[in-house]
């Protein structure tokens, strides 16, 4: 036996044991996704009475959706909250939108904020400084902009919020859409980015994005305010860090974060996931590892190696019955994620699913080779840690 030998034998058990380990997290997602998701919010008396909530809505530019996005807001069922709306500039036109909005539900008590307050180098903290200063409620609703509700939304995350819980987030996910861009949207967030987030929420894991969080606000005041988190762009994880760190736990409501953004392209759906990408580098440098092999079609080729090695199986039959159980998984787990009949056939499925499978080591290694992010209009170098800096031209 030479040390090649050793070295080989080595690492195919690692990617035995990491193969093995995928498939668990696939059975806890599924089975995790069918006990959690989709339970009927319902607004229970409360000795103390249900708490008021400040809705943040940083806003940037009005696409088509946004002014039917923002309006789910004023229509929801819960007893107390405030919509503060966030605009940067003054003469963006979602002020309009919000505008409009006023005028249509004038029982709901909304405010406009503008201008926004240079606190740090993330530009939504930024832009939500001042609505989040001006709060009157203990609980504070994160929610960007391209975020729907359903009426009982807000009551499902408040509903999650126990006593020892500090933070509700919902896991992202996506309206209906049409054409081939919506489908692989829905694709990848209902197999690859939901597979994560169940069994990490699970596994009481931080896996928080921060499309749409609900927070008691004392603890966020407790760490320095929203300004402390400033300094990253990925706030959304460090605040959820923070308050883990302080023996808080995070959870995952029962409504999906239901995505609705005007935009709809493969182009800017790919540049989304190479910026998430560089941010889970910059914060987690064990990623660079790890999560090109937890893609199917990677791991499977590679477990393949494995077992040729370790057993003398066939690698192209082993392969293929990866890939195949694999794919079903995905579909099992969409069906129970949508909760309802999907917007596509299968065979929209399986073309969606094989492009996004495909892809993904491509976009991966894109991201690594232009790790600058651009935000809107603004470029920004990140350092390990996750700290950033905005670059100036």
């Amino acid at each position: 036996m030479t040390p090649l030998w050793y070295f080989l034998f080595g690492l195919s058990i690692f990617f035995m044991i990491f193969w093995s380990g995928k498939w668990v997290v696939h059975l806890l997602a599924i089975v995790y996704a069918k006990y959690r998701l989709h339970r009927k919010a319902q607004l229970l008396p409360l000795e103390t009475g249900y708490p008021g909530v400040t809705i943040l809505k940083p806003l940037m530019g009005a696409d088509p959706n946004l002014f039917s996005n923002l309006e789910t807001f004023f229509t929801m069922n819960y007893p107390l909250y405030e919509i503060h709306f966030c605009i940067e500039d003054e003469s963006d036109p979602a002020i309009m939108v919000a505008k409009r909005l006023q005028g249509k539900y004038p029982s709901i008590v909304s405010k406009i904020f503008t201008g926004g307050s240079n606190v740090g180098v993330n530009p939504k903290i930024n832009n939500m400084y001042e609505g989040y200063k001006a709060s009157n409620h203990p609980l504070i609703l994160i929610s960007d902009s391209g975020i729907r509700m359903k009426e009982d939304t807000l009551l499902d995350m408040v509903n999650h919020l126990k006593d020892n819980i500090a933070l509700v987030h919902q896991m992202p996910f996506t309206c209906d859409r049409t054409g081939f861009a919506g489908t692989l949207e829905k694709v990848y967030f209902g197999t690859a980015q939901a597979r994560i987030y169940l069994a990490a929420d699970l596994l009481n894991i931080n896996c928080h994005t921060g499309m749409s969080t609900l927070v008691r606000k004392h603890l966020i005041d407790e760490a320095g305010g929203l300004e402390a988190y400033s300094c990253y762009l990925a706030e959304d994880f460090f605040l959820a860090k923070s308050m883990i760190d302080r023996g808080w736990k995070i959870t995952v409501s029962s409504q999906p974060a239901w995505q609705n953004s005007g935009i709809c392209e493969v182009q800017f759906f790919q540049a989304r996931l190479r910026r998430w990408v560089k941010l889970r580098v910059a914060m987690l440098p064990l990623t660079l590892l790890f999560e090109p092999l937890s893609e199917c079609l990677v791991l499977g080729a590679c477990t393949a190696w494995a077992v040729y090695f370790l057993f003398n199986w066939d690698p192209i039959l082993f392969c293929l019955v990866h890939t195949l159980v694999w794919f079903f998984c995905d579909w099992i787990l969409l069906s129970i994620i949508q909760n309802t009949t999907l917007p596509f056939n299968k065979f929209d499925f399986v073309i969606g699913w094989v492009v996004r499978e495909a892809c993904s080591p491509y976009q991966f290694l894109k991201a690594l080779l232009s790790p600058n992010i651009k935000w809107r209009s603004r470029t920004y170098k990140l350092k390990w840690g996750g700290v950033a800096e905005e670059c100036k031209v």
